[in-house]
């Protein structure tokens, strides 16, 4: 009954080395990015809902054959899945940028360099400095919602909890990129340490990351296929 509970509750244990096996029904869908006509990402949509199984393996190494399950090539090509995000609280690597009636809190440590923070005309770094404007506040909120990784966040006083967008419970796969788990999923290390529980969380999938189970780009540079 107990092993039957466990296998019911909702989370991501990642294996030595291997893949990230996920319990509890958790949907898998693909979801990819609005792109601007010159090339800015604007908002995300969902292409497609897998059908996946109560409990299924998703990839880490970045070479299944069948992505984005894992079919065992981590066993193959010497992969090494070695975990050393820090598993502390987001709070405490926060920067935090003030501006008129928001704060905004940058962790550079977990950004993915998604792109939802800026574009050819300025970012939420230099629009808080121009957040008396109401149009202006509400964009940098918009922006920073679209964060995948949760990078950025924001409150409305500087030891207020943060508002976040209200996301699903699911695990979405981005083209040619992260795995973006949202709703507050949680995710244990191979030695059952758990990361903070967020909102917004973006696992590595390429394999190439310098910060695992955590995506930080590096896909973008290492020509990672997601199919």
């Amino acid at each position: 009954m107990e092993d039957k509970m466990a296998d019911n509750e909702r989370r991501i244990t990642i294996q030595p080395n291997g893949p990230y096996v996920v319990y509890g029904n958790v949907p898998l869908v693909r979801k990819s990015e609005v792109i601007s006509e010159h090339g800015e990402p604007l908002t995300w949509k969902k292409d497609e809902v897998l059908q996946t199984g109560e409990r299924y393996a998703l990839c880490r190494c970045g070479q299944s054959s069948a992505k984005p399950f894992c079919d065992g090539s981590h066993t193959h090509v010497d992969f090494d899945g070695s975990e050393v995000a820090d598993t502390g609280n987001i709070s405490e690597r926060e920067v935090v940028y003030e501006g008129t009636r928001i704060f905004v809190k940058d962790d550079r440590s977990v950004c993915i360099h998604a792109g939802f923070c800026g574009d050819r005309v300025s970012n939420v770094w230099k629009m808080t400095q121009d957040s008396d404007d109401t149009q202006v506040r509400a964009r940098i909120m918009s922006m920073i919602e679209r964060c995948p990784s949760g990078a950025l966040s924001y409150s409305l006083e500087r030891d207020d909890e943060n508002l976040e967008p209200d996301l699903p419970v699911e695990i979405a796969i981005t083209p040619d990129g992260a795995l973006w788990v949202s709703g507050g999923i949680r995710v244990e290390r191979a030695d059952g340490q758990p990361l903070e529980v967020r909102n917004r969380v973006t696992l590595c999938r390429c394999g190439g990351s310098g910060n695992k189970p955590l995506c930080d780009g590096t896909h973008k540079k290492n020509g990672f296929s997601g199919e």
